[in-house]
C-alpha cells in the first residue's frame, strides 16, 4: 500500500483516531442529530409513537415567558460569574507564578474545588450558606430572595472553576520569554508595568481559551444550580439548563424542551465564537 494513496492515509486515520471517532458520533453527532428530529415531534418522552408537529415546539419555546425569564438570569449569572471566574484565576496564577513559598502547594490546592461534582459542591456550600452563615452573622445568604440565590451561584462557580482557569493562565505566564520582561524592567518599568504591557498582552491565547471555557460551563450550569437553589425561591434561580430539564422530564413536554435545548445551544454558540473571533483577530493583531 503507497504511502501517498488514499486507503493508506484512512487506514492510518483508522487506526489511530478510528476509536474515539466512533465514540464522539455515538455520545455527540447521533443524538445531536435525533434531539433536533425530536424538535418537530410532540413526544412525551415515554410513548412509542411521535407525532410530527413541524415547527410547533419552537413557537412554543419563543412565546415560552418562563424559558426567557430563565435565559435573562443566564445572561446576567454568566456575565458576572465569567469576569470575577477570570479575575481571581489569573490573580491566583500571578501568584503562584511570581515565586512565593509552597506555589506548587497552593497551584494543587487551587485546583481541588474543580475536581469536586457539581452535585456535592452544591450541597456542601448549601450547609455552608444556610447553617454557617446564620450561625456566625444571623442571616443565610439562600434567604427568601432571588438576588440571594444568584449570588450564592456565583460565589460557587467562582470558587469550582477559578482553580481551572488558573492553570491555564499559569501555563499563559510560563510561555513569556523571561528576558522580554528583564528588558522591559531594564528600561525602567516596575514589576506591575512589566506585567500589565509586556506580559499580558502574550497572553492573549490564555485569555481567549479561558473565556470560551467559563462562558461554556456558566452558560450550561445545571448541577450547582439544582443542589445549592433548586430553583428557589419560587422559581427566581431557574437557569435556562435547568427550566429545559424541567420542560423535557419532569412536565414531558420533550419536543419543547429540545427545541428550548437548541435554542440555548445556538445562543451559547454564537457567544462563545464571537468571542474567539475577537480575541484571535487581536491576537494577530498583536
Amino acid at each position: 500500500m503507497k504511502k501517498n494513496t488514499l486507503s493508506y492515509k484512512m487506514a492510518q486515520y483508522l487506526m489511530f483516531a478510528g476509536v474515539s471517532t466512533v465514540l464522539f458520533c455515538g455520545v455527540v453527532i447521533i443524538p445531536f442529530i435525533y434531539g433536533l428530529y425530536l424538535t418537530f415531534t410532540s413526544w412525551d418522552g415515554v410513548s412509542r409513537s411521535k407525532p410530527f408537529v413541524g415547527l410547533a415546539n419552537y413557537a412554543a419555546a419563543f412565546a415560552d415567558a418562563d424559558f426567557w425569564s430563565a435565559m435573562g438570569r443566564t445572561l446576567i449569572y454568566s456575565a458576572i460569574a465569567v469576569i470575577l471566574v477570570n479575575i481571581v484565576a489569573f490573580l491566583l496564577a500571578y501568584m503562584v507564578t511570581s515565586g512565593v513559598k509552597g506555589q506548587n502547594f497552593f497551584r494543587a490546592g487551587f485546583f481541588v474545588p474543580n475536581l469536586i461534582g457539581g452535585i456535592v459542591l452544591g450541597y456542601v456550600w448549601q450547609f455552608v450558606f444556610k447553617r454557617a452563615f446564620a450561625a456566625l452573622f444571623g442571616v443565610s445568604l439562600l434567604g427568601t430572595t432571588g438576588p440571594n440565590a444568584m449570588i450564592a451561584l456565583i460565589i460557587v462557580s467562582v470558587w469550582q472553576y477559578a482553580g481551572y482557569m488558573m492553570l491555564i493562565y499559569v501555563a499563559g505566564f510560563m510561555s513569556v520569554s523571561k528576558s522580554l520582561v528583564e528588558a522591559a524592567q531594564i528600561d525602567g518599568c516596575t514589576p506591575t508595568q512589566s506585567t500589565w504591557y509586556v506580559t499580558v498582552p502574550l497572553m492573549r491565547s490564555s485569555f481567549v481559551q479561558c473565556l470560551f471555557l467559563s462562558i461554556t460551563r456558566c452558560f450550561m450550569v445545571y448541577d450547582v444550580n439544582l443542589s445549592l437553589t433548586n430553583g428557589e425561591p419560587a422559581g427566581k434561580s431557574i437557569m435556562a439548563a435547568m427550566h429545559v430539564y424541567n420542560q423535557a422530564f419532569t412536565y414531558r413536554n420533550y419536543g419543547t424542551g429540545q427545541a428550548e435545548a437548541l435554542i440555548l445551544f445556538v445562543v451559547c454558540a454564537i457567544v462563545g465564537v464571537t468571542q474567539v473571533y475577537i480575541g484571535k483577530k487581536g491576537e494577530v493583531a498583536a
